[in-house]
């Protein structure tokens, strides 16, 4: 049996080793497919998870031409197309590419950042990171050496409400409010870099071309800071030296990193000015094509004509008419698509990989267990097929795996496994509703 809090940690899995690099980044891209059992797949980079209704309509026109139809969110706000047909790379890459969704080849799969998704709609944090967004992707795909970046390299845009610190990022670009940022290089609670919030976009490219001069990073032994042996230190001491050379006041600070938000739930979400925005979660991660016209379709009726795809596998329409009744009404629409609306759902949280019959190395079809098996609880639950754990999130959370035996069921808190058990195919609801009492008080629903 699971123990019913974090205890002492256990023996390490794979989620505790250094990655060994053997071989190339294989990391699949919009342009460089990745052979399945159920189709090739894309991964579709969407810097911050921001979509207008253009780009979203694109997407899904090339799912249903050449894949099984479904949008599967990652999660980094990205979107992967399953299911596709031979030889359909040629013509998925040129409508992408009409669509703007790939505004530079050689950078395509290191388009890698995740933002904090309320920025700008509820009050909180400090205001809109979109001009920052479109200042770092826009250097990123300038950059003559940024191609170079692995494609698990991550940045992070927090509006200072700490929402992306358990997505371990490579490099967190924070808004401190009164025109200042702070660039956290590796971990979160890393020195910070502190620039004019102008600046901030610059710094974290710089962070990321120095990164690439790191004799690690040269020689292919590292594909993200965490993994250079003496630390992300050297790093630091580089950027504010290269920020000094362009003109940019830059000094370190080792202040504490602030509160942590948590990830939105569903919900109709109140802005300071009586706006609202719509939070739902798509379940398992995989949106069909029905789902994905109604929230298209309702983002067109609203003020941003967006969508923002969340680390969460969920997503936000900004601005939505008719604040009250009539965003009630738009999350009804939403919640009969089939999508989850309501914070106490039992599938919020409750996320898997592809499994049987799509993945050769899966072990379950894990999708279909995680679906019937799995009750309320307040830790996050992440379902795998393999040890590989394709796609499993961050912070505490419970992981079933499937193994020879049936599943293994793991208590990950504070970045270790604190508690571990085999069990059977017939035990695991058991085993997993147990292990998800563990850790902190769930999180507080968004606004309503």
């Amino acid at each position: 049996m699971l123990a019913a809090m974090c205890t002492a940690p256990v023996r390490a899995f794979a989620q505790d080793t250094k990655p060994i690099r053997d071989r190339g980044d294989a990391c699949p891209g919009a342009l460089r497919l990745h052979e399945a059992d159920d189709g090739a797949l894309a991964r579709v980079r969407v810097p911050g998870g921001i979509l207008d209704v253009r780009r979203a309509e694109a997407l899904a026109a090339v799912s249903r031409r050449f894949g099984d139809g479904d949008l599967h969110l990652t999660s980094r706000g990205n979107v992967q197309l399953r299911g596709l047909g031979p030889g359909c790379g040629r013509e998925l890459a040129q409508l992408l590419g009409d669509a703007g969704l790939l505004p530079s080849h050689r950078h395509e799969r290191v388009r890698n950042i995740v933002a904090s998704p309320l920025a700008g709609l509820d009050g909180h944090g400090h205001g809109d990171l979109r001009p920052w967004l479109r200042a770092l992707d826009g250097t990123l795909c300038a950059s003559e050496s940024a191609h170079a970046l692995s494609g698990r390299f991550l940045f992070a845009l927090d509006d200072g409400r700490g929402d992306t610190a358990e997505l371990a990022a490579d490099l967190t670009l924070t808004s401190g409010g009164n025109g200042s940022a702070r660039l956290r290089i590796g971990s979160w609670h890393s020195p910070a870099v502190q620039v004019p919030s102008s600046d901030g976009p610059l710094a974290a490219l710089l962070a990321a071309e120095a990164f690439l001069q790191t004799s690690a990073a040269m020689r292919g032994e590292a594909w993200r800071i965490g993994e250079l042996p003496d630390g992300p230190r050297e790093l630091t001491d580089a950027v504010v030296r290269r920020l000094d050379e362009r003109g940019v006041a830059a000094t370190t600070s080792v202040e504490p990193p602030g509160t942590r938000a948590s990830a939105p739930l569903p919900g109709v979400v109140t802005g300071p000015h009586g706006e609202a925005a719509l939070s739902v979660l798509a379940p398992m991660g995989r949106i069909d094509a029905a789902q994905w016209d109604a929230v298209v379709s309702v983002a067109a009726r609203a003020g941003h004509r967006e969508l923002r795809l969340t680390p969460w596998r969920g997503l936000v329409v900004p601005v939505v008419p008719g604040a009250g009744a009539g965003a009630d009404e738009l999350m009804r629409t939403l919640a009969n698509a089939g999508l989850i609306t309501d914070p106490d759902s039992p599938r919020v949280g409750v996320g898997s990989c592809i499994g049987r019959p799509g993945c050769a190395k899966s072990l379950a079809d894990v999708r279909s267990d995680a679906a019937a098996l799995t009750g309320s609880g307040q830790l996050p639950v992440y379902w795998s097929g393999c040890e590989r754990r394709c796609g499993h999130p961050r912070g505490d959370r419970v992981e079933v795996v499937a193994v020879p035996e049936g599943y293994r069921v793991s208590v990950v808190c504070d970045g270790r496994v604190r508690s571990a058990t085999t069990t059977s195919r017939a035990r695991v609801a058991a085993d997993v509703a147990e292990a998800r009492k563990s850790g902190p008080k769930a999180p507080t629903p968004v606004k309503r």
